[in-house]
């Protein structure tokens, strides 16, 4: 791989990777309803979703779902279908309990994957932002899909990592509260909510 080429990559991965998007926000929602764990795992989580659309980019199947409608439409409601889900668990939850039952790490990395994968936006981004960066001259093009895509992955991790943390160490600092916990949930169903609406008005342009 062309080193100027990694460098030049790097600083642009950092920035896409700081700009406040669907897996923050959900990481974020999984640090306030759960703790620092299981948000770090849902970063994970979505971090092995990242490597496998930029895997299947790699092989060409990225072209399969930006060409064909019905494809991306599918993967597109069946995410909606899952965050909605996710959203009115924890409505119920919140309003059948004062206290929110946070997730298990295996759990929160589940569903970030799953959340990731479910997201057709995420390969059309892989398809069209990498191969800018790829130089056929180098070597193998799949080859240097995976090293791209991993620099994302890696500094998505780390980010969305920080910001779950972070709001977990808030929740976890008032988790006294029975109505500070009642609101965590509230907040949690809104988040997954406004996720579904917004990958629900995706387009695939």
């Amino acid at each position: 791989m062309d080193f100027i080429l990694l460098l030049a990559f790097v600083p642009a991965a950092l920035a896409l990777n700081l700009t406040p998007g669907a897996d923050m926000m959900f990481c974020l929602g999984q640090g306030l309803r759960s703790g620092p764990k299981p948000a770090i795992a849902a970063s994970a989580g979505i971090s092995v979703g990242a490597l496998v659309h930029v895997t299947l980019a790699g092989l060409g199947l990225g072209a399969l779902v930006a060409t064909t409608p019905w494809v991306f439409d599918v993967i597109r409601w069946i995410g909606v279908g899952y965050l909605m889900w996710l959203a009115i668990t924890a409505l119920r939850n919140s309003v059948q309990d004062s206290r929110v039952k946070p997730l298990s790490p295996r759990l929160a990395f589940r569903q970030g994957l799953l959340v990731n994968l479910s997201n057709p936006k995420v390969i059309l981004f892989v398809l069209a932002f990498i191969p800018q960066f790829v130089d056929p001259s180098q070597g193998s093009v799949f080859a240097q899909f995976l090293m791209f895509g991993g620099v994302i992955a890696f500094g998505g991790f780390i980010v969305n990592g920080f910001v779950g943390i972070f709001a977990g160490s808030v929740g976890k600092s008032l988790t006294g509260s029975p109505k500070f916990q009642r609101g965590i949930g509230y907040v949690t169903a809104a988040i997954f909510s406004a996720l579904a609406v917004r990958l629900a008005l995706l387009e695939r342009a």
